[in-house]
């Protein structure tokens, strides 16, 4: 540690943060045993044991919730993971440096956009008036408020990640391709391997570990999907297939104060991450990866 004191006083700010807003407030689960008082405090509060998680589960609303959280984050995953791996894989083989760094500065500036001006942007390409419907007409078909339909909420959720997230997300890939050995490309092409083949078998395998990571830590984040993100797109239409966890949270815990409830349900998502982190670890364990 004294060798390397530099890089340790550079971790502390890190660990500084996970302390105060990851270790420290887990003490706050007790509320979900409780029912919690305000003014009482999570010391005086009466104690009801799993009442809160009997009630979830008997309350039918819940398992919407649950089903739209779990199909949207899949989703997103599904298409929103593969995305940055291949746009990192398209921007290496640009040879031009001027080029790759104007097309770098332009896939990253929407990740600086908030879900507020994300959302406003869809919503303006998606009116009855935008480019959207105006090619819709064009090609013959009628005008429609697609927002407000509740079939493409979903897909349009995963489309403004794509839109915000791919290119910031090709930063990681860029840095593993850029610590390759050259000469593994340069005995392929002494081999005959065309650029296709180059990016097969050399280039995708060596940052295959680094995208199983990233899907791992993904993966634990499933169930909290951003309220941000939902929040500004929902519409009293699109209720049905968009209320997920973190909107539902806000809704019964801020505005009716059911703040034992809303706790329970945070350690139920808590739960249920583990279970698919541990899960999805095992099975990388079997194909010779994993992070324990």
């Amino acid at each position: 540690m004294r060798k390397h004191r530099l890089l340790y006083l550079m971790v502390i700010p890190g660990i500084v943060w996970f302390v105060l807003f990851r270790a420290i407030p887990i003490g706050g689960i007790l509320i979900a045993f409780q029912d919690f008082n305000i003014f009482r405090g999570f010391l005086a509060s009466e104690w009801v044991g799993f009442k809160h998680f009997a009630y979830l589960f008997q309350y039918q609303d819940f398992y919407r919730v649950f089903y739209n959280s779990m199909l949207i984050a899949l989703q997103d995953i599904l298409i929103g993971f593969p995305a940055p791996i291949l746009l990192a894989l398209a921007m290496n083989e640009v040879r031009s440096l001027g080029h790759k760094r104007g097309l770098q500065t332009v896939l990253y500036l929407p990740y600086f956009f908030s879900w507020v001006m994300i959302a406003a942007l869809f919503f303006q390409l998606l009116s009855l008036n935008g480019i959207v419907n105006q090619i819709i007409v064009a090609f013959g078909g009628e005008r429609t408020l697609l927002v407000q339909r509740s079939w493409f909420f979903r897909p349009m959720i995963v489309l403004s990640g794509l839109y915000r997230n791919s290119g910031y997300g090709t930063i990681v890939y860029l840095a593993a391709i850029a610590g390759i050995d050259p000469q593994l490309y340069e005995a392929a092409m002494i081999d005959g391997a065309n650029r296709f083949q180059r990016v097969v078998r050399i280039t995708f395998p060596s940052i295959l570990p680094t995208a199983m990571v990233l899907l791992l830590l993904r993966v634990g984040n499933l169930m909290n999907f951003g309220f941000d993100r939902i929040y500004n797109f929902l519409t009293p239409l699109t209720y049905g297939v968009g209320d997920v966890f973190d909107t539902y949270v806000y809704r019964v815990g801020l505005t009716e104060g059911q703040y034992s409830v809303t706790t329970a349900i945070g350690l139920f998502q808590a739960v249920v991450a583990f279970v698919l982190v541990w899960m999805v670890n095992q099975l990388m364990r079997k194909q010779g990866g994993g992070l324990w």
